[in-house]
């Protein structure tokens, strides 16, 4: 038996004497047979919120060696104030995880953590106890998860478990986060391809008659999110001014509308309505009336823009399907629904809108969000900035080679002109009689003979 910091490990058997009781340590062949038996240990444990004070005994290492690092693990988490309980689980760690993030996430955050956690990280590690949760762990977990899945989807569902994992160190029930330093999948993030303004269009005119058209009117006008559009009230509403606030969204969890809060603080905005957005409200009002009339009493008044005929929110789940069945009818290629904010944003941005301003309107958390998502976007608009830029260039030079003539260098040697050398011909520049160069406008520079 050896002593280790405020524990010891010892060795012993489950051999039994003539009454059935065992041995332990006391067993003879444990001093003839090194082995014989099993070594464990055991640890006093910081006392219990009663004062209690607690032993903490584990035992099957197969040598000492084993079992004192497993003591030392133990000694070494309690001195720097870390619970131990080598008997959790990481699928009853995540449970805990997820009935404190019921208290402070949004229901469709919520989730998406549920999903990943219940349909991913426990079948694969939720066995292993919590404390014996390993880097390789994590990294088999994302290549498995990569079957089948994109980059995205694995990189949400590592962020999900890297939030538990930090949970548990604040809460000081691991020593450190080993998810932290296991890199995800880096897949590049798709490119948004939205319809074009033409795509749009017929599309808009195509459901002008239907009961959604000026939903959709409304989310390829302002770059809403679907819950947002849902979630729109007429108090929310200033169309003398052409305005709306996201203040509410919808959501169904489990099967039941709610509302909620927007997606994010940011996501709390006002943005700007178009004529034709504004036009397409105004026969919601219409038609809201003459609903209100028909159902009386039993109309639900939320104050919804965008309800059933009953007044009741709309689901999700219909307006999307309803959104694809109109644009196939409509005989357009197939995007989502959520593909209408992106539409927005890419019809501004080729419009010359400045990113900052763009990002603004869909009231990313960042700027740096818009860049990432509209960044193909962002440099077919440079590219078009630098042939306007390219064209007023030659412009001028053709005004300028029309206007003053053609110029040529004098002879060299006289006090006050240009040499022209053979390098500088080269180079499109001229020499002065000191060596200081200026621009020969008779010689084109390689930008403008590119531009030609």
């Amino acid at each position: 038996m050896s002593i280790e910091r405020r524990g010891r490990v010892y060795r012993r058997c489950s051999c039994r004497d003539e009454t059935g009781r065992q041995l332990g340590q006391s067993c003879p062949r444990l001093a003839t047979d090194g082995k014989h038996g099993t070594w464990y240990y055991a640890v006093d444990m910081p006392p219990a919120p009663g004062g209690k004070r607690r032993t903490m005994r584990r035992g099957g290492f197969p040598t000492k060696a084993a079992a004192s690092k497993a003591l030392t693990d133990v000694t070494n988490r309690t001195a720097i104030g870390v619970r131990v309980d080598d008997r959790e689980t990481v699928a009853a760690f995540l449970e805990r995880w997820l009935q404190v993030k019921a208290g402070e996430s949004k229901a469709t955050t919520l989730r998406s953590y549920r999903a990943h956690v219940e349909n991913v990280i426990v079948p694969a590690i939720g066995h292993l106890p919590i404390e014996r949760l390993r880097a390789e762990h994590v990294e088999q977990l994302l290549d498995d998860a990569a079957v089948g899945r994109g980059p995205q989807t694995v990189r949400r569902i590592h962020a999900t478990l890297r939030s538990a994992l930090t949970y548990g160190v604040k809460t000081r029930r691991l020593p450190y986060n080993v998810a932290s330093n296991v890199t995800p999948p880096n897949g590049a993030r798709p490119e948004v391809q939205p319809w074009t303004a033409g795509e749009l269009a017929t599309f808009l005119r195509h459901v002008e008659t239907d009961r959604l058209g000026p939903l959709f009117e409304v989310v390829a006008a302002c770059g809403l999110r679907r819950g947002e559009a849902l979630g729109l009230r007429w108090c929310d509403l200033d169309l003398s001014n052409r305005t709306a606030r996201i203040r509410q969204t919808v959501v169904d969890v489990g099967g039941r509308l709610r509302f909620d809060t927007p997606k994010t603080r940011a996501s709390e905005a006002t943005v700007s309505m178009t004529e034709r957005a504004v036009h397409a409200l105004a026969q919601v009002r219409l038609g809201q009336e003459l609903d209100r009339a028909a159902w009386g009493d039993a109309y639900e008044d939320h104050d919804l823009v965008f309800a059933r005929e009953n007044g009741a929110p709309l689901r999700p789940e219909y307006v999307t399907r309803r959104f694809v069945a109109l644009s196939k009818a409509a005989g357009l290629r197939q995007v989502r629904l959520h593909d209408l904010r992106h539409g927005a944003a890419s019809l501004m941005i080729a419009a010359g809108v400045p990113i900052a301003v763009v990002s603004k309107m869909l009231r990313h958390s960042s700027i740096g969000i818009t860049a990432d998502i509209y960044h193909h976007l962002n440099e077919d608009t440079a590219r078009a900035a630098s042939d306007a830029m390219g064209a007023l260039l030659e412009a001028a030079f053709a005004t300028a080679s029309a206007s003053g003539g053609d110029h040529t260098a004098t002879t060299a040697g006289t006090a006050g002109t240009e040499e022209l050398t053979e390098a500088d011909e080269t180079a499109g520049q001229l020499r002065g009689p000191r060596g200081d160069r200026t621009h020969n406008p008779r010689i084109k520079s390689p930008l403008l003979c590119q531009l030609s």
